[in-house]
């Protein structure tokens, strides 16, 4: 009796201690980080007003929204796609021995790069004068577009009409950390919102069971910039990527341990979130609002998740199309289960693709070799992602994107003014290749071009924003329109620039 008298006491004395530390006003100040300066320096990099007491929210007055952060919202203007699937190639894959042919270039092979391409660049490993270096691939004009395919990727030449090439993509960025956040996020610098994230706090999600932003990896890595490509930054962290796993569990801890039933579950968590839900209407902090739903979302996903990820009650007819390796993580798979999570309702679904950094300093890192065995690892799945949207009425609803952080070098990279162990090419953000396809898009365009060798656009130069307020336009969005407050002032995907890409539109 004595033990459970002590339990209850020692429980009201946790309870008046946490009331004194929310009501008094010298807790408070003595919990910031740096007392009255902390105050001020947090009104300046957060940019709220730490003194402004929270507006009290009754509890019966919660919207939707409130409740539901995922709820679905209508755009702008009516929308070509609903989903949104973008394949990035983490490491920069090389787009002269892919998809922009440069015969101009097996001419020069060998040669001295002439000094007025050099002076003014930088790049992060060639030194001195390097060699120009001609295409280590064999092209032919494909399909009734007549667009170049390289002999890497002798299955995606059966799609090749359905999509629109970007020929002289651009980016200041050189170093991959910076460049894959400045391609998914719109700033080379960590704190912004991912696309996906401003794609599913912008439209919701069509399929309350599952996260309306879902993530898949495949290379044995992670991209450079790590998990920030595809956070929330200062939007709620609701709107973050989920990342799934293609083998083993799909969810880290997806099941319940033993002993945990459905119902205790579902108690436990509808008893957290009414405390939740109360500490929201004291607070009005967002942030609460999210964990309340990501408590519900987590319940719901244990029935959806496994469902949607099991690639083994697909047919054995796909299964082969797609070249699928059941058990395994693997591009292949993760194109499978995105096709999947876009039927099944999925707003966003990203594929991180690792391994493409060819600088010809080892044998996986060549053009000639290593750069062949990853387009053998991509080219079969893309195509018949292609294909199975299509066949199954969804590409029209489906806007796909496949890309790198920037391009490679027409010159054969010579790290420290030396010649490589193998071939390869250096960095390169002057012009890139890019394409999309799906729902809105001009089947079977090329739009932009690069000169002799494929150094620089020289026509239909389109940057990173320019790509970003085009996929923000096919999802329904006029992206200098869709913004979101913070630090005192709107914040958008696309900064202050941006132009749609008018040319690849149908």
């Amino acid at each position: 009796m004595k033990h459970h008298t002590d339990i209850v006491n020692r429980l009201l004395r946790e309870k008046l201690e946490r009331e004194t530390q929310v009501k008094t006003r010298r807790h408070f100040i003595k919990s910031c980080a740096q007392g009255m300066g902390g105050l001020a320096l947090s009104s300046i990099f957060m940019g709220c007003d730490p003194l402004q007491k929270p507006k009290a929210i009754a509890q019966n007055s919660f919207t939707e929204r409130d409740l539901n952060p995922l709820a679905t919202l209508a755009p702008h203007y009516g929308p070509k796609v609903k989903s949104v699937i973008y394949l990035h190639m983490a490491g920069a894959p090389s787009q002269l021995e892919m998809f922009d042919y440069k015969p101009q270039l097996q001419k020069y092979h060998g040669q001295d790069c002439p000094q007025s391409l050099l002076e003014g660049k930088k790049f992060a490993f060639i030194k001195g004068t390097p060699k120009l270096m001609g295409p280590q691939a064999e092209f032919k004009q494909e399909g009734e577009s007549g667009n170049w395919v390289s002999n890497f990727l002798p299955h995606f030449k059966k799609v090749v009409d359905e999509v629109a090439f970007l020929k002289a993509v651009h980016t200041d960025q050189f170093n991959h950390g910076p460049a894959q956040l400045f391609m998914h996020t719109g700033s080379p610098r960590l704190g912004r919102p991912s696309i996906g994230a401003w794609a599913t706090y912008g439209l919701g999600s069509e399929n309350q069971n599952l996260p309306g932003f879902v993530v898949l990896t495949s290379g044995g890595n992670t991209p450079d910039a790590g998990k920030s490509v595809w956070g929330s930054g200062f939007l709620p962290s609701v709107y973050q990527g989920v990342q799934c796993r293609s083998k083993g569990d799909p969810v880290l801890y997806i099941e319940d341990p033993d002993g945990i039933s459905r119902n205790l579950k579902k108690s436990t968590i509808d008893a957290i979130n009414k405390i939740n839900k109360e500490e929201y209407a004291k607070y009005a902090d967002p942030e609460i609002l999210a964990r309340i739903n990501q408590y519900e979302m987590a319940y719901r996903m244990q029935i959806a998740v496994p469902e949607v990820m099991n690639i083994n009650n697909e047919p054995e007819h796909i299964k082969q199309m797609y070249g699928v390796e059941p058990g395994k993580e693997s591009f292949a798979n993760n194109c499978l289960l995105a096709r999947k999570l876009v039927e099944d309702g999925v707003r966003f679904v990203q594929l991180f693709d690792w391994g493409w950094d060819t600088h010809g300093n080892v044998r996986e890192g060549s053009i000639d070799l290593g750069l062949r065995n990853k387009c053998r690892e991509i080219d079969r799945p893309m195509t018949a992602l292609i294909m199975d949207l299509k066949q199954r009425g969804l590409l029209e609803d489906t806007l796909i994107v496949w890309g790198g952080e920037f391009g490679r070098t027409p010159m054969q990279e010579n790290r420290g003014n030396k010649e490589m162990a193998y071939k390869g090419r250096d960095h390169h953000g002057d012009a890139f290749t890019m394409w999309m396809a799906g729902g809105g898009i001009k089947k079977g365009a090329s739009h932009g071009a690069t000169d002799d060798i494929g150094f620089s656009g020289i026509e239909g130069r389109v940057s990173v924003h320019d790509v970003h307020a085009t996929i923000l336009h096919l999802l329904g969005f006029n992206h200098e329109e869709f913004t979101f407050d913070f630090q005192g002032r709107p914040f958008r995907l696309t900064d202050v620039e941006g132009e749609i890409i008018k040319e690849i539109l149908a």
